[in-house]
């Protein structure tokens, strides 16, 4: 198969590879408006290709006298702030697999002409038929969601830096503690805790989006019925290869109930109550597990007013969105007032 390169007017035969290389050279940026394949008779009529070629856009069309036209494109992509670019189909789309493929090869060879770096697909669940065909062109899972699949790419010839996903998960244990000195507990009806017989503190992981004293809110009120609200953050744990070999981060929030009455949920709950503190701390499990141990003794110093956690402060970050600072009240007045001190 022979090719014919016309610039202004003028037509040039190529073989393939020539012309392959001759379209990716620096110069070949606007020269040449069209290329042309035809078969080894020279029939033009038969089959005909070309390409248009800017700084902006390059399309490749396909033309044949059955099929009419089939426009081959970069595959729509927007840069990131680190000179990659980020795919996002959409699941409404229908797209062969095989078209898919050329798109993605030619895409991938004009951002590489460019100096792109990592290049971030999302393919929606409808799409999962174009997994294997991302993954044959040197793509590899990154992470995945209910709904989509994100495969990542690096294209230099380097060290691969970009970050893996998510590496923790956050989770909450809730200290409800009444004005007698009784804490809400619960003994699990599922996992590791079921028909132990151990009471513990409400817990639950943080949603998506949700913030850490709303998650310890949200979750005593699923569990239990009982109506909260946030106090301090006493003390928080991390520990690493948990679940699914995932950090964690766990936070003990204090609460302060605002009704009484439980209500637990049959799902996840086997029983619940309010018991005295002492009580609590005293169980043999607790008393033998250091962690268990520690996050009692801590509340109980709270509640003898011998212990000061963290409260959340409202902020801003630099690009306007509303996010929360966990700092010690007690020092923060020490701090403005040295600093007052200083300013007189």
């Amino acid at each position: 198969m022979l090719l014919v390169l016309r610039e202004f007017g003028l037509s040039y035969w190529y073989n393939e590879l020539s012309l392959f290389q001759l379209l990716l050279s620096p110069a070949c940026s606007t020269l040449f408006t069209c290329f042309f394949i035809c078969p080894e008779d020279r029939n033009p009529f038969n089959q005909v290709m070309s390409v248009s070629i800017s700084s902006s856009f390059v399309e490749k069309q396909v033309i044949g006298p059955e099929d009419g036209v089939e426009q081959i494109q970069v595959l729509p992509a927007v840069e990131d702030k680190y000179g990659g670019v980020v795919v996002e189909l959409k699941g409404d789309q229908t797209l062969d697999s095989e078209v898919y493929s050329s798109s993605l090869r030619f895409s991938m060879s004009q951002w590489k002409q460019k100096g792109k770096k990592g290049v971030w697909i999302k393919l929606p669940k409808q799409l999962s038929n174009l997994v294997d065909v991302t993954v044959k062109e040197g793509f590899r899972y990154h992470h995945a969601e209910p709904d989509y699949l994100m495969l990542v790419h690096w294209i230099p010839e380097t060290v691969d830096p970009l970050p893996p996903n998510a590496s923790h998960r956050v989770g909450i244990g809730a200290f409800v503690v009444s004005s007698k000195r009784e804490v809400l507990v619960v003994q699990e009806a599922n996992g590791f805790f079921r028909d132990t017989g151990v009471w513990k503190l409400p817990t639950g992981v943080v949603d998506e989006g949700e913030d850490i004293f709303a998650a310890a809110v949200r979750e005593v009120k699923e569990e239990t019925g009982i109506e909260t609200e946030f106090v301090e953050m006493l003390a928080f744990r991390h520990s690493h290869k948990a679940f699914f070999r995932k950090s964690d981060l766990f936070f003990i929030c204090m609460l302060k109930p605002h009704s009484f009455e439980i209500q637990k949920q049959d799902l996840e709950i086997a029983a619940a109550q309010w018991m005295p503190i002492e009580d609590y701390a005293a169980q043999p499990f607790v008393k033998e597990n250091k962690l268990f141990d520690d996050v009692a003794q801590i509340c109980l110093a709270k509640l003898d007013k011998d212990y000061a956690g963290f409260t959340s402060l409202a902020t801003t970050t630099s690009s306007g969105k509303t996010s929360y600072l966990y700092f010690n009240k007690g020092y923060m007045g020490n701090l403005r007032n040295s600093v007052n001190d200083q300013q007189q």
